[in-house]
């Protein structure tokens, strides 16, 4: 028999009839683990769960499947041997959408006809609009991906970014080239130690006045204290679904600098997403069963 650990009854109920061969735990990875817990070999943990601890209480453990995207928070924690999975193609649909959507909240400056709705002003004004803006996306992955194919129905002009040129993705080295001309910047990058605080003060200078930054990645890829520079300033503008620090604690400047749109990092937080994620832990969890090759292995940082 096969043991895999997943988080609680509901997550056993989402991941449906799993092989013959594989018999089930649950801890959520905090408090006391259960007895049978080193016969572990797979396990998919949750969101909160204290890494490290809960890896040392599986001498068997195997594989380590991610329900996230980015996996920044696992790297130097998983032991040789075993496999760290994430969870590409859950979540680009979801997060594409909230780019989308904060691009249009801020170029249509919904936020703003938001508060006149609560002092109870009319105020009409013309705003900018998305059709035809060249919109640079810096993250050629699924998410990038996603992106850019609704971006096209809104006839935007998307133009992909990775780690290496391909056909139809340009490489990162030629970001110095791309960035003046792009009206809109989206950052949807893994966290490693190459991206960490690549939006810096050079990056920024790059992009043309008036030009909107969206960072659905993570928080430490901007330098916040360089953005802030540019939004106090009224040159750029930013949308902003996660932040350096993050929670992002009060009395902090970025609450009220201007020309910034705020969410508060829930670009894959969908009624849909548990359906999309567990639909891939049985895809993997038969995979291992059978002896296949498993999907979606981070090699490196990502």
């Amino acid at each position: 028999m096969i043991t895999i650990c997943l988080t609680d009854d509901n997550a056993v109920t989402l991941a449906g009839p799993l092989p013959e061969n594989v018999e089930v735990i649950t801890w959520n990875g905090s408090g006391a683990p259960p007895e049978d817990i080193e016969r572990v070999e797979l396990w998919v943990p949750s969101f909160t769960t204290d890494y490290r601890a809960a890896i040392g209480a599986m001498p068997r453990l195997k594989v380590v499947q991610t329900l996230s995207a980015g996996v920044d928070y696992l790297i130097g924690l998983i032991p040789d041997g075993v496999t760290l999975c994430d969870a590409r193609g859950v979540h680009g649909g979801a997060v594409a959408e909230l780019v989308l959507a904060a691009i249009l909240a801020s170029l249509r400056e919904f936020a703003g006809f938001v508060r006149a709705q609560d002092r109870h002003q009319w105020t009409p004004h013309t705003t900018d609009e998305l059709g035809g803006k060249r919109v640079l996306i810096v993250g050629a992955g699924d998410l990038g991906e996603q992106t850019a194919w609704r971006l096209r129905a809104f006839d935007a002009e998307p133009t992909l970014v990775g780690r290496h040129a391909r056909d139809g993705v340009h490489a990162v080295t030629e970001l110095p080239e791309l960035l003046p001309s792009a009206e809109v910047v989206v950052l949807v990058i893994p966290m490693t130690q190459e991206t960490r605080h690549m939006v810096d003060r050079e990056f920024l200078a790059l992009m043309p006045d008036g030009a909107l930054l969206v960072n659905a990645a993570r928080g430490p890829v901007v330098v916040t204290d360089d953005l802030l520079v540019e939004l106090q300033s009224g040159r750029l503008h930013a949308a902003l679904d996660v932040t350096d620090p993050e929670p992002l604690p009060a009395g902090h400047p970025l609450w009220t600098a201007p020309n910034l749109l705020l969410t508060p990092h829930v670009g894959g937080n969908v009624r849909g997403f548990p359906k999309r994620a567990y639909a891939l832990v049985r895809e993997q969890v038969a995979r291992y069963a059978a002896g296949r090759p498993l999907v979606n292995v981070v090699e490196g940082e990502y």
